[in-house]
């Protein structure tokens, strides 16, 4: 990790840089996950950041999710425009944000002013229980 000076009033420190390929102790193969979680978004919805950390329980919360969507590969199928910051906000920088608003006007998400209009487009799917209802065994007395 490298070290920056910040000027504080009388007194100099130090802080030390972040860097986001050790983010909570979570490497790039352990994004799969969260890469699967994101595929399952179907087109038209949209979910936080911190909605799928919490859907998946996962220790370095929504940061750790925008790592992973920032370095999702190319051409591998993830819809990482359809996961926003909280209240609607796209928190990209240009020209990925303006490319982002484009992919979802072109789902059919509505944009209130400049944020996505969460109310109507949020994805809020149940998880699925391990055995669907049109498989379990009736139970007799």
């Amino acid at each position: 990790m490298s070290t920056r000076t910040l000027e504080a009033g009388p007194r100099r420190r130090t802080q030390q840089a972040h860097t986001p390929k050790k983010a909570a102790g979570k490497t790039p193969s352990s994004w799969d996950a969260i890469y699967r979680v994101v595929k399952q978004i179907p087109r038209g919805r949209v979910i936080t950041y911190g909605g799928v950390a919490k859907r998946m329980r996962l220790r370095g919360g929504a940061r750790v999710v925008g790592y992973a969507m920032a370095a999702s590969p190319s051409g591998s199928g993830v819809p990482w425009h359809r996961v926003i910051g909280a209240g609607g906000h796209l928190r990209l920088r240009e020209p990925l944000v303006s490319l982002q608003r484009k992919l979802l006007e072109s789902e059919g998400v509505k944009f209130i002013e400049r944020r996505v209009d969460v109310e109507n487009h949020l994805w809020t799917a149940r998880k699925q229980s391990k055995i669907s209802k049109t498989h379990r065994r009736k139970i007799r007395p």
